[in-house]
């Protein structure tokens, strides 16, 4: 999948309080304000089922933009999926579950260091639309913390696990300041169906503005490790 960034301008990552852009010498600034939350008019529609709402990210003032997005971190095979993105200069989003940080600090630190956006995934991923609002703040606000700890930003948005929420889950969202953001590109890595199948669909899949969703963790990632090398 790295030869999609040979024929992208750039590579951003979504929800950074500065827009990142890969091979522009462009530098994070951590002192730069965060963006305001945006209201819902400005969401996008993506699915006929579920129809979560997308936030599309800024574009590129020319050429071509993709948003590589990475859940259920951090695990062990974090640091290599880091490794790739960072031959390539390239940014991404990461949505980390709250309750792998405290085993994964240094590699948690490492994310934002290195210029990538880290963002909520819940606590323990559950699925949100079977818990109460309570819960939901609960899971939430656990991760929010435990980004904090490490000496990072609050994160403005969070992605429900299996894409799955309600208006019950959106209106928490929004309670805490966090936008909702789904992906418009699932590279289906989680079905581990070969490194070279996971690059085609992403590379073939993807055009200008394509939020895709990969993994880093909830499983064996290997796959999605050698298919960000191809």
């Amino acid at each position: 999948m790295a030869s999609s960034t040979r024929w992208l301008s750039a590579t951003l990552a979504i929800c950074a309080g500065v827009t990142l852009v890969a091979g522009a010498g462009q530098a994070a600034n951590g002192n730069e304000p965060l963006p305001a939350p945006q209201p819902a008019a400005q969401t996008v529609q993506a699915s006929a089922v579920l129809k979560p709402a997308i936030y599309r990210g800024p574009k590129a003032t020319s050429g071509k933009v993709v948003y590589l997005t990475f859940d259920d971190g951090p695990s062990r095979y974090t640091p290599a999926v880091l490794n790739v993105l960072k031959s390539y200069d390239a940014k991404a989003t990461f949505f980390l579950i709250g309750s792998q940080i405290r085993t994964r600090e240094a590699t948690t630190r490492r994310i934002a260091r290195e210029g990538h956006s880290v963002q909520d995934h819940t606590w323990r991923h559950p699925n949100l639309t079977r818990l109460s609002s309570t819960e939901i703040s609960s899971q939430f606000t656990r991760t929010n913390r435990a980004i904090r700890r490490q000496g990072i930003r609050q994160p403005v948005c969070q992605r429900p696990p299996y894409g799955a929420f309600n208006n019950r889950v959106r209106r928490v969202s929004q309670t805490l300041s966090m936008r909702t953001v789904m992906w418009s590109l699932d590279a289906n890595d989680w079905r581990r169906p070969g490194a070279s199948a996971i690059a085609r669909r992403v590379v073939r899949g993807t055009s200008n503005g394509t939020i895709v969703l990969m993994h880093d963790g909830g499983g064996n990632r290997s796959q999605t490790v050698t298919a960000l090398k191809s």
